[in-house]
């Protein structure tokens, strides 16, 4: 790969020099994240649309690229920003090198940058829009670019979507998943545990899901600010109390919003493989991955009969919800956890559990009634 000298701007007037390669201007919001392993995962992960990840872990490239363990069938980061690429790595399921898929890709990435410096700039004064250019003779209007930086005003998620249905596995239930930008990891967990997925395109109508029979409902993950994703609003309303429906990331926050809920832009998000949050249904605590920069407010919820179920230990904020009345709940966190701990998979059993109790009463039910 061919390395020219570039940097990064920021809207704040900062200014960081590397070595670049790739297409380059590449202009977003800059976000970190602290995961040790997964960059192929991170890379492609479609919550990332419009951004630009930093990675404050200050080796990457390790263990090579495979292609296999990708969340997309591409990449979906505007740019990526590290301390120090390893271009040789010679891992057993290494498909290539990283730098070389990087080169093919024509992906923007600025190497030899002080994360950690960089990082610190972000949590103290936020995420914010940043350049990746190959130089700064015109520094003000680079400056001025990356302050104007703003997401379309539809959002990202009609850009991570799906564009039809599509049908994964053969299980037992029919799980109904819609797509604002979903994992691939989130859509294997459930085809691994026996159920048949059916992905919707996230604009995808009430009656439409509802001719599809689920057994269950799950709200995917997804880019951007979840008020822009105003169209499904009164679908999940409509939805809620049909069938069992699990949120995660993006979707828990559209869950508090269809409850009437708020949500509101965090100074920097969560996004890394080492998120404390507590059950404080058991106590128990867990390491979650996590990629969200909007939380759900606690306090819009308080009138409702909704009950907080997981809490962050770093900074207090909700992870998840489930009603008193309704077989809905949601977590923050992403418990398939790619990349990330395992720790909180048995949310996606207990999802399950919910759906097949649900589909139980509704045949005794029907039984009740006919007889």
């Amino acid at each position: 790969m061919t390395l020219t000298s570039g940097y990064l701007v920021l809207e704040n007037g900062a200014v960081f020099q590397g070595k670049l390669s790739g297409a380059a201007p590449a202009i977003g919001e800059v976000v970190f994240n602290t995961s040790m392993v997964g960059y192929d995962q991170i890379i492609s992960d479609p919550s990332y649309t419009g951004q630009i990840v930093v990675l404050t872990y200050p080796l990457v490239g390790n263990y090579g690229f495979n292609r296999a363990v990708m969340e997309s069938d591409h990449y979906c980061v505007r740019g990526l920003v590290i301390k120090e690429l390893n271009n040789g790595a010679n891992h057993y399921q290494q498909e290539k090198l990283f730098g070389d898929y990087l080169a093919e890709n024509n992906l923007p990435c600025l190497s030899g940058i002080d994360t950690r410096a960089l990082t610190r700039v972000i949590r103290t004064h936020g995420t914010m829009g940043g350049v990746i250019t190959d130089s700064i003779d015109n520094l003000p209007q680079l400056v001025e670019q990356a302050a104007g930086y703003k997401p379309p005003v539809e959002g990202y998620v009609r850009q991570a979507t799906c564009k039809e249905i599509t049908c994964l596995g053969k299980g037992e239930l029919r799980i109904v998943v819609i797509d604002f930008g979903v994992k691939k990891a989130i859509t294997k967990s459930l085809v691994n545990r026996n159920c048949q997925v059916i992905l919707v395109p996230a604009t995808t109508s009430a009656e439409l899901i509802m001719e599809l029979e689920p057994d269950g409902i799950v709200l995917s993950n997804g880019p951007g600010d979840p008020a822009d994703c105003d169209y499904a609003i009164p679908v999940i309303r409509q939805l809620m109390g049909y069938k069992p429906m699990l949120g995660i990331c993006l979707g828990h926050q559209l869950i508090a919003l269809a409850w009437g809920g708020k949500t509101s832009k965090m100074v920097f998000g969560h996004r890394g493989a080492n998120q404390p949050v507590k059950d404080l249904r058991s106590g128990r605590i867990y390491i979650t991955s996590q990629n969200h920069g909007y939380m759900v407010n606690e306090e819009s919820l308080s009138l409702l009969p909704v009950e907080v179920t997981f809490r962050n230990l770093n900074d207090g904020t909700v992870e998840g919800l489930q009603h008193k009345m309704l077989p809905i709940m949601s977590v923050q966190f992403h418990p398939e956890a790619a990349p990330g701990p395992l720790d909180s998979g048995f949310l996606m059993d207990e999802f399950l559990q919910m759906v097949k109790d649900f589909r139980s009463k509704e045949r005794m039910e029907l039984q009740s009634n006919a007889g």
